[in-house]
């Protein structure tokens, strides 16, 4: 009797006991094909095991039986770190290229209109105003040398350079036509401070100063947003990643690899949860990145049709030689003016150009030779828009971007896939976009109150462009400074109630936390899976029991 209960008990150990690795098989499986995976990477084959081990050393991979030892395991998490922010800068490289190109297209025309106009005003007036233009040609210059220093950023005061040309203009002219006179520098100055009074150019100045100011201010403005942007993009992509994150880059990468499942590929939502927890701050970058394109966009609109930058840029000499001609025509009443406001002048000086003679001559040309050729400035603004509509998504679409070529697809993919434990279906839902939604993230464990603050400053940074450009949509001149990192301002408007010494304050609202699956902790599966392969059948234990108790 008791032989047939031994007997009994072996049966059902044999029943219970569990297959030795995952094929079944009491051999222990080979390991060639990560030997050869890992030397392939790169790594020295030194301590890799020929067949599989027991795993309970692994601190990110399951625990069950592995081809992997902690070296491999430590080599592996650092590449899939490695690869992943990689890929991240190829990404933001692409970006970075496509803004470069839109910058250079955009300030090569403009800088090109900005020569036209200025070598059209020089072959123009030499013609149309003789002596008076080539002996003050240098008050032209200097207005185009203005414009384009403004344009470039320069600490320039536009609406200061358009009076500075206008009243310099006014003397010039009233000494060319009154040379028969002595004029001294303090009666030119007199002369010059009566330009509001009298109004010698007409309107033209006040309609020049309306148009020009919209048309650089949103012409810098926008180059300025176009380097802004490509400098977010670089500072961005440079993040590295956390530690967290990295854990769980390995346990999606290569721990099917340590596990002897080399062809099982991540499932969808379990790629995309570890993505959107390893770009959630990345993913913060969404909302103002977007208002930095939309506004870009409206203020790119402007730049084509009548008013748009070929025709103010390549008008400035009809304009300007117009302005005199009005000038010219009212020189008499002008100068009687200008006698009773400064005072009586002796005559005595060199002769003087004859008004008549300029006259006829600023008959001949007041046109813009060149003509306006708004269809490149047209292609321009249809190419920035397509690429800043394109760009609005970037920062919310990278984790569908990077998992879409890694993840498991085709006929019954989701009940074969890697979901980080085994070949099986992922339970957990998906995660939302940024910081706040990933409360809930099974794959990466994150600190929501501990934003990045790199990626911080450069939120910052695009509101402080956006509100830049939705100044210059309504023609305000702004102050362009350095827009990079600054310490003192970074962080301004992000801090509440005086409590920037304890970091940003996030709140998290609760009717949008995601729903938890049941999904147990991975060490307790990692527990439980070992244990079924580790120890024997509990049955072998009981034989000494049982055996006492037949003896009695």
């Amino acid at each position: 009797m008791m032989d047939s209960f031994i007997l009994a008990a072996l049966a059902v150990c044999s029943l219970t006991a569990p297959a030795y690795g995952d094929k079944g098989t009491s051999k222990a499986r080979s390991c060639s094909d990560i030997r050869q995976f890992y030397s392939g990477k790169g790594f020295a084959l030194d301590g890799v095991p020929q067949s599989e081990i027991s795993g309970e050393h692994l601190r990110i991979c399951p625990q069950g039986y592995t081809c992997c030892t902690s070296d491999m395991e430590d080599n592996l998490s650092a590449l899939s770190r490695r690869e992943m922010e990689g890929l991240l800068k190829d990404a933001g490289r692409s970006l970075q290229t496509s803004l470069t190109g839109q910058y250079k297209a955009f300030d090569g025309y403009f800088l090109e209109l900005l020569n036209r106009s200025a070598n059209s005003l020089q072959g123009t007036f030499t013609a149309t105003w003789g002596l008076v233009y080539s002996q003050n040609s240098q008050v032209f210059s200097d207005l185009f040398t203005d414009l384009r220093h403004y344009y470039r950023g320069s600490n320039v005061n536009l609406e200061e350079v358009l009076n500075e040309f206008w009243a310099k203009l006014l003397e010039k002219l009233f000494y060319q036509t009154n040379k028969q006179y002595f004029i001294g520098e303090d009666y030119l100055e007199c002369v010059s401070k009566q330009i509001e009074t009298l109004r010698p150019f007409g309107d033209t100045p006040r309609v020049m100063k309306m148009m020009v100011t919209r048309t650089f201010v949103a012409a810098r403005s926008f180059v300025q947003g176009l380097v802004v942007s490509g400098e977010v993009v670089r500072k961005v992509s440079q993040v590295q990643l956390s530690q967290e994150c990295m854990r769980a880059m390995m346990r999606m990468t290569y721990c099917p690899h340590c596990r002897g499942m080399a062809s099982a590929r991540p499932c969808a939502n379990y790629c995309s949860n570890v993505m959107k927890g390893c770009l959630a701050n990345q993913a913060d970058l969404n909302t103002e990145w977007r208002h930095l394109a939309e506004t870009m966009m409206q203020v790119a609109g402007r730049f084509d049709g009548p008013s748009g930058v070929d025709n103010v840029v390549l008008s400035l000499p009809s304009r300007i030689s117009e302005a005199m001609f009005t000038m010219m025509e009212n020189m008499e009443s002008i100068n009687s003016k200008l006698f009773q406001a400064c005072g009586n002048i002796r005559e005595g000086g060199a002769s003087s150009t004859g008004n008549d003679d300029i006259m006829k001559r600023g008959k001949v040309a007041v046109e813009d030779r060149l003509g306006i050729s708004s269809s490149k400035m047209d292609k321009l603004v249809s190419d920035v828009t397509v690429s800043l509509r394109d760009m609005q998504p970037y920062w919310v679409s990278l984790p569908s971007v990077l998992c879409s070529d890694r993840v498991a697809t085709g006929t019954g993919a989701e009940d074969k896939c890697w979901n980080g434990m085994n070949r099986a279906r992922y339970l957990p839902e998906v995660m939302g976009d940024g910081l706040a939604s990933q409360i809930n993230n099974p794959e990466v464990e994150i600190d929501i109150t501990k934003p990045d603050m790199t990626i911080r400053q450069q939120i910052m940074q695009l509101k402080i462009m956006t509100h830049r450009l939705r100044n210059a949509l309504n023609g305000q001149d702004v102050d362009f400074q350095d827009t990079s990192d600054d310490a003192s301002g970074s962080g301004s408007g992000m801090c509440a109630d005086n409590m920037c010494s304890r970091g940003p304050r996030l709140v998290v609202p609760i009717t949008d936390r995601p729903t938890l699956y049941p999904y147990p902790p991975e060490n307790k599966k990692v527990k439980a899976s070992s244990a079924s392969q580790n120890l024997p059948c509990i049955a072998i234990y009981l034989l000494p029991l049982l055996i006492l108790l037949l003896r009695r």
